[in-house]
């Protein structure tokens, strides 16, 4: 049996429940509520503008009707037609404005919500979060490096892509190419140098040649285009020795002075003491040859008053032959020489005169 007591106390109960489900309904409005307000108010602002614009043109039209007697009817009754359209076009704009800003919303929430779950992880959860997008941006730089021939950088980002990341079989795959496009542009590199040092050696500028050879040999160690690169600079140096030798005895043999004395000049730059003396021999006799040659051809000229003639070769004595008695006369004789030449400029008159 249930008495007064129990009747009231089913009543509280009751009273109890109903008032904890209107709680919760209210607190479900209440957190529903903010969410709902910005598309309230993205749909009905445009409305709200719409009939602002027609009350403000409603006014005018009376106000036009004062002033210059205008019948307000005609206005209002085009505002009319125009109205509902207006209205449709405000309630389409405001739609799709509520609809854009709940999606930025979203997404702002969405973005907001990756970050703080990412803020309480470690370095180290998040490396793993991120795997595959270092790793792409890894092979993207390695990529780049060897595109660009940054060896060696490319290198360390392998090392890094192996060890750091885990993947060995990519990183085996990247250093294997790099090697191989290295090894490929690093030869190139090495001929187009080499090309460069051989023109230098067709031009006997053994000097510079050897520099060459000594920066080649510094730029491409590995290379075994470069192998005694020195050693065959010096072997090409001694072979053009040897041909000058062999066309200066056969000038001289043949008793052309003037060609076994140009030789001889050449060839001074190439020996030593030791491997010119040989040759002294032969040398005087050519330069001796010459020094008779030369003079006989300046006798001659002077005789048949071939001034300009007689002047060259009388220079060409002073300088082959200056401390010799031959030249000294050359240069008592010069002055009267150049005198003669010019006064054949000046009358016209020919060589021999």
């Amino acid at each position: 049996m249930s008495g007064p007591g129990d009747a009231e106390l089913r009543g509280g109960d009751a009273r109890l429940m109903t008032g904890g489900a209107i709680g919760e309904g209210a607190k479900g409005m209440a957190a529903e509520g903010p969410q709902n307000k910005p598309t309230s108010a993205a749909v009905n602002a445009p409305f709200a503008a719409t009939m602002l614009f027609f009350l403000a043109f409603i006014s005018g039209s009376f106000a036009l009707r004062t002033r210059l007697g205008v019948d307000p009817l005609v206005p209002i009754g085009l505002a009319l037609l125009v109205m509902p359209l207006t209205l449709m076009t405000a309630w389409r704009l405001g739609r799709s404005q509520a609809q854009e800003s709940e999606r930025l919303l979203r997404e702002l929430i969405r973005t907001i919500d990756n970050l703080a779950q990412e803020g309480g992880l470690s370095e180290a959860a998040k490396r793993v979060l991120h795997r595959r997008q270092e790793r792409e941006l890894l092979r993207r730089a390695i990529e780049q490096d060897i595109t660009d021939g940054d060896w060696d950088a490319a290198m360390v980002l392998v090392k890094e892509l192996a060890e750091r990341f885990g993947y060995r079989q990519d990183a085996e795959e990247f250093r294997g190419r790099i090697e191989r496009v290295r090894a490929q542009t690093m030869d190139k590199q090495a001929v187009e140098a080499l090309g460069v040092l051989d023109e230098v050696v067709r031009q006997r500028r053994w000097s510079d040649a050897f520099a060459e050879a000594a920066r080649i040999t510094r730029l491409f160690p590995d290379s075994h285009r470069v192998d005694n690169l020195r050693e065959r600079v010096e072997e090409a140096r001694v072979r053009h020795r040897k041909e000058l030798e062999r066309r200066f005895l056969h000038a001289a043999e043949q008793e052309r002075p003037d060609e076994a004395m140009e030789l001889l000049r050449e060839l001074d730059t190439y020996l030593t003491p030791a491997e010119a003396a040989p040759f002294q021999e032969v040398a005087r006799g050519v330069i001796g040859k010459l020094r008779e040659n030369l003079g006989v051809r300046f006798k001659l000229a002077v005789q048949d008053h071939v001034w300009h003639e007689a002047i060259h070769l009388g220079e060409r004595i002073i300088a082959d032959f200056p401390n010799t008695r031959m030249a000294q006369e050359v240069r008592d004789l010069l002055p009267s020489l150049r005198e003669r030449a010019q006064s054949v400029v000046r009358t016209g008159v020919g060589a021999r005169g």
